[in-house]
């Protein structure tokens, strides 16, 4: 069956990686995608290795990173600082749906490419500019990058051990500013389409990455707004929910997710002490403010037994826990494995590649992963 977008068409000027994440999603979604690259040398993170993948001719092919973001998309090379190449992308932009961009503020405008020209040619096109601020304000004309709006945006400041065990300002593992863009990117395509097609308009997107990046913040803005504290540093603990973190085994690691008073008692109760019945820890506001008395029991306790022996009681007894895996263990787990999670494209070479798939499984109208990220200009 066909994807719920496969009468869209995307004209994708983004880079890196909050532009070419959203337009993957739509690609999945049966979207097509036409990813315009600068000459010779395209995308920045097709260079962004190694690892690198290997071309069938023993070649150094371009970067797994770039891989991660650019299915089903087709790569046109084409110079949009030349009159030529302005007027191939009025000529592409006059039959999509969609265009997405990531330049710095007012780049595009100079290149007759901005949102106001290409309206006038496509009034319903839906054109999303992706930036680290936004279009307004005092930083709109600033680069923008992963790293350091984590760091701006207040991530940064709750991630990461106490400042008294030894920890630091802690940038999460994977560009979550970029993706989460990505995704909100997404979302704001979406609910432009659905206006386009009761009214026929087209419409500008002003996505920042600092903006979004506060906005996921979530209940921690929350807290701060209702109680003027400042969130801090926790490591692995959660500032509302206790217990709820990792914990040493005799093996290893594992985390209990525990969200309410019944699987604490059913905690309690498996590991052989009378928690829940002591008001110091049977409720979880209890439990959050008398965290300091109550964590180290629970250390000394996780201590005593295997990764696997924990999981075995907890689990049967449906209490939140799951081990600390590496990339290997989760992409080999069972369950993983029968849900689909790894697949492999094919080109027409048929040369394959291994991509994550996307996570959303429609019923109706399922992804589609027709095409692996494309070679430059192909």
């Amino acid at each position: 069956m066909a994807g719920p977008l496969n009468h869209i068409k995307v004209l994708d000027l983004s880079r890196v990686l909050a532009g070419p994440w959203s337009t993957q999603i739509l690609g999945d979604m049966g979207a097509e995608i036409l990813k315009i690259e600068k000459p010779v040398v395209g995308d920045d993170t097709r260079h962004w290795g190694p690892p690198f993948v290997q071309n069938k001719d023993g070649s150094q092919g371009d970067a797994a990173y770039f891989q991660s973001a650019n299915r089903n998309k087709t790569s046109l090379s084409i110079d949009i600082t030349t009159e030529k190449g302005q007027e191939q992308i009025k000529e592409l932009a006059k039959e999509c749906d969609i265009l997405v961009e990531n330049f710095k503020v007012g780049s595009l405008n100079k290149y007759g490419l901005g949102y106001d020209a290409i309206s006038a040619i496509n009034p319903s096109i839906i054109y999303c500019s992706i930036t680290g601020f936004g279009q307004t304000g005092p930083y709109a004309n600033r680069a923008g990058y992963d790293f350091m709006i984590q760091a701006m945006g207040g991530l940064m400041s709750i991630t990461g051990e106490k400042d008294e065990l030894g920890g630091g300002p802690q940038k999460v593992g994977v560009a979550i500013a970029d993706i989460m863009t990505g995704m909100y990117a997404t979302i704001g395509i979406l609910g432009a389409l659905v206006h386009r097609d009761r009214t026929g308009e087209g419409q500008y997107i002003d996505l920042a990455l600092l903006d979004c990046q506060i906005a996921m913040l979530a209940n921690h803005t929350s807290n701060y707004l209702i109680s003027g504290d400042i969130p801090t540093r926790l490591g692995n603990a959660h500032v509302s929910i206790v217990p709820y973190q990792s914990f040493k085994t005799k093996d290893g690691d594992m985390v209990l997710a525990i969200g309410n008073d019944k699987q604490f008692e059913g905690f309690s109760n498996v590991a052989g002490t009378n928690w829940a019945e002591d008001e110091k820890y049977k409720t979880n506001e209890a439990r959050v403010i008398n965290r300091d008395t109550l964590i180290p029991q629970i250390v000394k306790i996780m201590a005593e037994k295997t990764t696997e022996e924990w999981l075995t009681l907890l689990a049967g007894k449906n209490i939140p826990c799951g081990p600390v895996n590496n990339l290997e263990q989760i992409l080999s787990d069972p369950h993983v494995m029968q849900r689909g999670l790894v697949r492999e494209i094919k080109d027409e070479a048929g040369e394959s590649t291994p991509v994550i798939a996307n996570p959303i499984n429609y019923s109706k109208t399922p992804m589609d992963y027709r095409k692996p990220p494309p070679k430059l200009d192909r």
